[in-house]
């Protein structure tokens, strides 16, 4: 009987994780997003922060004998049929919200893009989470968990409302839309890589090997058609990108067993809408303020996550 209240006590401890790894998320997306304006190059700044964490990474691999012990693991599982190359390829997507980013998200709207990625993530989550992608196995679609997930949808929606005056819908919404399916996959894959490996430094190893790898391709051929970026920016806070995202990648690998795909991605969405708030609080851009409906769609993520996480009571066991 004490299984039950300790299984409870530790998808409650996921949630608080998962809601702690979006504040970093959205302090990494502040320093990615700076430094891609003063480069005049998002893809660029995306390409640095990636390869940061991986040179950070691979610098710290020899000194942490439990990563060192995951990356043979992993070479070990795929050999022996136990883990898909495919499912080491989590990387891809974070590299394809990047590119996303970069392609459609001054033409919808930083506010349009958010709503299409949140969509694609939750939408994504649910499906992930019944098949069973993640490893926390197969999970049922209750009515709780579609609820919380189209309230997280919502929420977002009251917390850009004031950005999407003037922002047009088009054929390049399915970007993000997919960018969100993507994000929701790699978490699954990540988080099977992890299990495999036993550390969720290894899995981040991988997956920014797998991102550098990707935005390193996509970056040469955009050098090609427009020429290199402006000079490196002086501030070296501008850089700290990186390291940030080994906690957000590393952080999500080894939480996602305990909420599965969808309440790991709603409580990241809620995080990162809250970090953002409190950044705009405290350091705020020139000329931005915090309208009232940004702070009721922070409360409403928080809502939402909690209600994804309640039991179907009509469910069978």
């Amino acid at each position: 009987m004490s299984a039950q209240p300790s299984a409870t006590r530790g998808r409650a401890l996921g949630m608080a994780g998962a809601v702690l790894v979006g504040v970093v998320l959205s302090v990494q997306s502040r320093l990615n997003g700076a430094l891609g304006a003063q480069l005049g190059d998002g893809l660029g700044a995306a390409l640095i922060s990636f390869g940061s964490g991986l040179v950070v990474l691979l610098l710290a691999t020899p000194f942490l004998p439990v990563a060192r012990a995951g990356l043979r693991a992993v070479v070990m599982a795929l050999r022996g049929g136990g883990l898909r190359w495919w499912q080491c390829l989590g990387g891809v997507a974070g590299g394809f919200l990047v590119f996303g980013q970069g392609l459609s998200a001054a033409a919808l709207g930083v506010a349009l893009f958010t709503v299409a990625v949140v969509a694609g993530q939750v939408g994504s989550g649910l499906v992930v989470d019944r098949i069973g992608l993640g490893p926390a196995g197969p999970q049922r679609v209750t009515a709780p968990r579609v609820v919380g997930a189209a309230l997280a949808v919502v929420a977002v929606l009251v917390a850009v409302w004031e950005e999407l005056t003037g922002s047009g819908a088009s054929w390049l919404i399915l970007v993000p839309a997919l960018a969100g399916i993507g994000v929701a996959w790699q978490q699954a894959v990540n988080g099977r890589v992890k299990q495999t490996a036993g550390s969720p430094a290894s899995a981040a190893v991988i997956n920014f090997g797998v991102g550098a790898t990707g935005l390193l391709l996509a970056w040469l051929v955009e050098v090609a058609v427009r020429g290199l970026p402006g000079p490196l920016p002086p501030q070296p806070w501008l850089y700290l990108g990186g390291v940030l995202g080994i906690f957000v990648i590393g952080g999500a690998a080894a939480l996602v067993h305990r909420t599965g795909v969808l309440v790991l991605s709603m409580g990241m969405v809620a995080g990162q809408l809250f970090g953002a708030l409190l950044l705009d609080l405290l350091v705020p851009a020139p000329g931005t303020g915090v309208p009232l409906t940004t702070v009721v769609g922070v409360a409403l993520t928080f809502v939402a996550v909690a209600v994804a996480s309640l039991p179907d009571r009509f469910a069978r066991a």
